[in-house]
């Protein structure tokens, strides 16, 4: 491999590129994965795991402006596969939920992730597995450190809730 390294990394980008192109194919995920953006697939996940969200929620863990988080939630609920409800405590409050379509879209890709990453997982031994997660956790640290970007491990944000009677 270091020999391999040494050679054409761009060579060696595209041999594994090619390699696992089937596991990015629709015969594999369905169709859920590729009618969804990849910020729409964030957003199902951030719904899956806390149930309903604000649009600032969504725009903060996106990482991307307000109108433009409202654009891909619209897109979205066209689908049905996001329900906006106005909060019935204050009205200016309009939370994003998942629909059951959503729910099911989701839940079919976590299915299928889940059965690809117990294959692999089987495959390895105890040590191969502490080994794998280490190196992926030392690609990120990598990534990170010469992007400065920041990896953000919790999920929740401030959220400041102001009582109007």
């Amino acid at each position: 491999m270091e020999n391999r390294l040494n050679g054409n990394l761009e060579a060696l980008i595209f041999e594994y590129l090619d390699k696992i192109k089937y596991l990015l194919s629709p015969e594999i995920w369905g169709n859920e994965i590729f009618n969804c953006s990849k910020n729409e697939v964030f957003v199902l996940m951030l719904l899956y795991r806390r149930s309903d969200v604000n649009m600032t929620q969504i725009a903060d863990y996106l990482s991307v402006p307000l109108n433009t988080a409202t654009g891909i939630v619209a897109r979205m609920e066209k689908r049905e596969v996001v329900l906006r409800e106005r909060s019935s405590e204050d009205k200016r409050v309009v939370t994003i939920k998942l629909t059951e379509v959503g729910r099911a879209s989701i839940q079919n890709i976590l299915t299928e992730m889940i059965r690809f990453g117990q294959l692999i997982m089987d495959s390895f031994t105890t040590e191969e597995v502490n080994l794998v997660f280490k190196l992926v956790d030392k690609v990120i640290d990598t990534i990170n450190q010469d992007t400065g970007a920041i990896v953000e491990t919790q999920t929740s944000s401030k959220i400041r809730k102001i009582i109007i009677e």
